[in-house]
């Protein structure tokens, strides 16, 4: 997704960054080749940094769909009540900086390249080599603790149960929603991933878990029990009760566990980010122990931005860029399309999948939508689906398709066809999303991001 310095000032970062690359990956490893799951690598990462995980509160958030959303959320409405919040996500869409945050600010060159050092000084000590995301887990986790955080938001990376980050004590967890979603490792079934998920709650911890199946919240109200904790549900505990376009957004009515907030304007298009906004707002309520004032969640939600997550980057054509990857994540990306950002030309798809997900299901959602055609390509990836067969798939659902070797020929495509009136639709992959965002931030003259990932070389 990412380019790398080579030389100059940035040198001991790139090295540091190429160290860090030589550590196994889990997310680019096909499956079938990722190791038994453990907490072991990252207790004893942690323990040698000194447990710098236990140094501030923490609100862990996991999910098939939305927790990203969700964890920008939350950090905003923490950060509007005057904390300093440490926030952890992936994956990143041009530099792996993003991915370790204070606030808003990514971690700077500087602080990573130092925090890298004491990592790759430190591993000899550890009995058994780590993965990259373990290192990058056990980087935040330092880091926030070097730079005095009040609370840190930590998003899960894969499943819960087994994930690095669960060596965490939260003091709230929060689950969005479950689906299908790399089934190879946490399935087969909902309820298998939900227990994965479920794997995150922990005693003294409250959960907010926005889940609404029935079977599905037994899965997380038995855990609970198990270990003695309270659930917090929707609908019954918050909920988003109204929900409409507006202007750059959303207006919607969100209930929490302790307070209602009417009229709330969300500076994020697509409904489902009004289920999101009002997970946080509970799990903020949550955190607090009392209903937040107006003015913070007004603040925070009407301010909040997830680029790659509907994020419009042009006009005539309309495009669109939205890192929808499974099933679910299509429909919602639909919905938005029909519902908000219409328009009266042809809709035209760029798009590229990795293995594990329904192609034909995906297109399909797409064309109920009304996308014309969908322009298939690689995503920059191992595990990704070659675009012939998406093609096929495509085709078999009914929708025109054809194959380009890179994103930025398919994209140029796209705007061609879809013509002034038209929209055009980057999704499948995060991968692909973050390829097309960086040409267009490039195209529409953003010097400052661009020229700040020249200097930033942590990608």
């Amino acid at each position: 997704m990412t380019t790398r310095p080579s030389a100059g000032a940035d040198g001991e970062l790139a090295a540091l960054l190429e160290w860090l690359d030589q550590h196994t990956n889990l997310e680019q490893t096909l499956p079938g080749k990722v190791a038994p799951p453990t907490l072991e690598r990252i207790r004893a990462l942690c323990s040698v940094l000194g447990d710098p995980q236990d140094a501030y509160r923490v609100l862990h958030v996991t999910g098939t769909n939305g927790k990203g959303s969700t964890v920008r959320m939350l950090a905003a409405l923490l950060e509007a009540r005057g904390l300093r919040v440490g926030v952890y996500t992936s994956p990143d869409l041009h530099r792996v900086n993003e991915r370790i945050a204070r606030g808003e600010e990514p971690i700077a060159d500087e602080d990573l390249a130092e925090v890298l050092a004491e990592l790759r000084r430190l591993e000899p000590l550890l009995p058994a080599p780590p993965s990259r995301f373990e290192l990058l887990t056990a980087a935040a986790f330092s880091w926030f603790a070097d730079v005095g955080v009040d609370v840190a938001v930590v998003e899960v990376g894969l499943g819960g149960r087994w994930d690095a980050t669960n060596v965490v004590r939260p003091d709230v967890a929060v689950i969005t929603s479950i689906g299908y979603d790399h089934v190879d490792l946490l399935g087969p079934t909902l309820a298998d991933i939900a227990g994965e998920k479920a794997g995150i709650i922990k005693a003294g911890a409250p959960a907010v878990v926005a889940e609404t199946a029935p079977d599905l919240r037994g899965v997380f109200a038995r855990r609970a029990a198990e270990i003695g904790t309270t659930l917090v549900t929707r609908p019954e505990h918050f909920d988003c009760r109204a929900n409409r376009p507006a202007v750059g957004g959303r207006l919607v009515d969100l209930v929490g566990p302790r307070a209602s907030y009417p009229e709330v304007l969300l500076g994020l298009h697509g409904a489902h980010q009004g289920v999101n906004a009002a997970t946080a707002v509970a799990a903020a309520e949550e955190f607090f122990d009392g209903p937040l004032p107006r003015e913070v969640v007004d603040q925070a939600l009407g301010r909040v931005r997830v680029p790659g997550r509907l994020e419009v980057l042009g006009r005539e054509p309309l495009v669109v860029l939205d890192g929808a990857h499974n099933v679910p994540g299509m429909e919602a990306l639909g919905r938005a399309l029909q519902e908000e950002l219409v328009v009266a030309g042809p809709t035209v798809a760029v798009m590229g999948l990795l293995q594990g997900r329904d192609p034909t299901a995906m297109v399909q959602a797409l064309r109920r939508a009304g996308v014309a055609s969908v322009l298939c390509v690689p995503a920059p990836s191992p595990r990704r689906v070659e675009p012939e067969e998406l093609v096929a798939a495509a085709r078999s659902a009914g929708v025109a398709a054809v194959s380009f070797p890179e994103v930025d020929l398919a994209l140029a495509a796209a705007r061609s066809a879809a013509g002034p009136d038209g929209r055009v639709v980057v999704c499948g992959s995060l991968y692909v999303v973050a390829a097309a965002r960086a040409l267009l931030l490039a195209e529409a003259g953003e010097q400052g991001v661009m020229a700040s990932e020249r200097r930033r070389p942590g990608d």
